[in-house]
Formats: C-alpha cells, sequence, structure tokens
C-alpha cells in the first residue's frame, strides 16, 4: 500500500495520521529520514515464535551512516529469492484497523531500530500447491524506508511465505 492510501485508509478510518517525510527537529538537531544507502539490517526468526503454522521474523535496521536519521511506520518490503528476482510480497499492518500511530524512531549513528512480521512458511492460501512449498524460498529483503532508497537484508533463515507473501507488520521502534 503506497503511502496516499494509508492516508487515505487512515482517513477513512476515522483517526488522524501523520506520515513525516520532512526533517524533525529536537534536542538542537534536526533529523532526516534515513534512506536505504544509510541502513543495514536482517530479517531473522525470533527464536521459539514458530507455532500453529505462523512464524515471527525480526527486521532489524542500523543506521551506518555519520550522522542521525529516523525510521517511521512501516516500510514498502519486498521478498527476494535466491538471484534477487522479486517473489509475491503482500506486507500489511497487522494491529487493529484505526490503531496506527504516526511513531518516529530516532537512530544516531551506530543505532538501530525494528519492527516484527508474522507469517505463515508452511500454510498454503488460495491457489497455492499444497504438497511442496506454498511460494519459492526468500533468502532476502528488500526495506524502502520513508526516505527513500532500499536496502536488502539477508533472511534467516531463508524461508518461503504462504499466502502469496502475506505478512502482518508491525511498526518501527527503536532498538
Amino acid at each position: 500500500m503506497t503511502w496516499p492510501r494509508r492516508i487515505a485508509f487512515a482517513a477513512l478510518s476515522g483517526c488522524l495520521s501523520v506520515v513525516v517525510v520532512s526533517p524533525v527537529s529536537g534536542a538542537g538537531r534536526t533529523l532526516v529520514p534515513c534512506t536505504g544507502s544509510m541502513l543495514e539490517g536482517t530479517f531473522k526468526a525470533v527464536p521459539n515464535s514458530p507455532g500453529a503454522g505462523n512464524i515471527v521474523y525480526r527486521l532489524r535496521v542500523t543506521n551506518t551512516s555519520n550522522k542521525g536519521c529516523f525510521v517511521t511506520g512501516i516500510p514498502r518490503v519486498t521478498l527476494l529469492d535466491k538471484a534477487g528476482r522479486k517473489l509475491p510480497t503482500n506486507a500489511r499492518f497487522g494491529g487493529k484497523p484505526g490503531t496506527l500511530a504516526a511513531v518516529v524512531a530516532p537512530l544516531a549513528p551506530g543505532g538501530a531500530a525494528t519492527l516484527t512480521a508474522r507469517f505463515s512458511p508452511d500454510v498454503p492460501g488460495t491457489g497455492e500447491p499444497v504438497t511442496k512449498a506454498c511460494e519459492p524460498t526468500a533468502y532476502r529483503l528488500s526495506v524502502a524506508p520513508s526516505g527513500g532508497g532500499t536496502a536488502v537484508v539477508p533472511v534467516s533463515p531463508p524461508t518461503p511465505v504462504c499466502e502469496h507473501g502475506a505478512m502482518a507488520l508491525t511498526v518501527f521502534v527503536t532498538a
């Protein structure tokens, strides 16, 4: 879902959400939105999270630049196969409709933020194979933060994401 659609959805759901795309000031400094080139990260299975056909992975991004920046909300994400080709991906906010508020996670140089993704690695959705993996295995995740660009992070362990890449995401929070 693109930002204008998110804003429209938020307005239709009866809440006011603000999407920050300009610098944020505080404590005597100005932060800009992090770009993909400022970030490195991982997308790893959370220990003991598998159960009932679901698993939780944690996306962790670290600011590798020499200046502060921030991440906010839910980034656009795309699952990638071993060769870097795009896989079906349908990431959405996993909370209750109308409850998403603007969250700004400031990152000093070396600072990190995380979010989680819940999905099924083994329960096929409509139209997916029931005898083999539901979708091709994802080896990397392309993350597009609100500041633009992308960061490609490893998926550990590599996994299929069933239901045509459906993932329920939380918002970024400072780690």
